[in-house]
C-alpha cells in the first residue's frame, strides 16, 4: 500500500473586486518585482475598458477570450535512438488554460505602446474576436501539431 498521498491542486483564490478566479490569475501574471498593489490596477483597468469599449459584463470577454486561446493540441518532444521528435498530443481544456493565459498575458506585453494599462483590454477584446497574437500563436501551434501528424501515429512514441 502506497503512502504518498495524491498532490492536492493550487486553488486559485477570488479576487477582492469582481469574486472571480480568473481575474486573480491575470493579476498574477501582471505582477512585477513583487508589487502586488500595481499588478491589482493593470486587470481591473482592463475590465474597466471592456466594460466601457462592450456596455456588457465585463468578465464575459476575459472568459471569451482564454476559451478561445485555450489550444486543442501541443507538441511534445521525444527522443528516440538519438533524433528528437516532436509528437503531438491533446490538451484538454483544463491543461490548456495555464498557456491561454500566459499566451495573453505574453502578447499583451507584446503589443506597441509605453503604457501597459490599455494593452491587456486590447488583447483580450481581439481575442474574444478570435484575433490578436494570442490566437496567432495558438493556431501556430495547431499548425506544428498538424505538420507533426505522422509521429502521433506510431507506437514507438507513445
Amino acid at each position: 500500500m502506497s503512502r504518498r498521498s495524491n498532490a492536492g491542486g493550487a486553488n486559485a483564490k477570488a479576487d477582492p473586486v469582481y469574486c472571480n478566479r480568473l481575474v486573480n490569475v491575470l493579476v498574477n501574471h501582471a505582477l512585477k518585482h513583487g508589487k502586488k498593489s500595481l499588478a491589482y490596477g493593470i486587470p481591473y483597468n482592463a475590465m474597466r475598458d471592456v466594460e466601457r469599449e462592450t456596455k456588457n459584463n465585463p468578465l464575459s470577454i476575459p472568459r471569451q477570450a482564454i476559451r478561445r486561446v485555450t489550444p486543442d493540441a501541443t507538441v511534445k518532444a521525444r527522443r528516440l535512438s538519438g533524433s528528437t521528435y516532436q509528437v503531438p498530443t491533446e490538451m484538454g481544456s483544463a491543461r490548456g488554460k495555464a498557456p491561454a493565459i500566459r499566451r495573453s498575458s505574453w502578447a499583451s506585453r507584446k503589443r506597441p505602446g509605453r503604457n501597459m494599462a490599455p494593452k491587456p483590454s486590447l488583447e483580450l477584446m481581439d481575442a474574444a474576436r478570435d484575433g490578436g497574437n494570442a490566437i496567432r500563436r495558438k493556431e501556430e501551434t495547431h499548425r506544428m501539431a498538424e505538420a507533426n501528424r505522422a509521429s502521433a501515429n506510431s507506437r514507438l512514441y507513445k
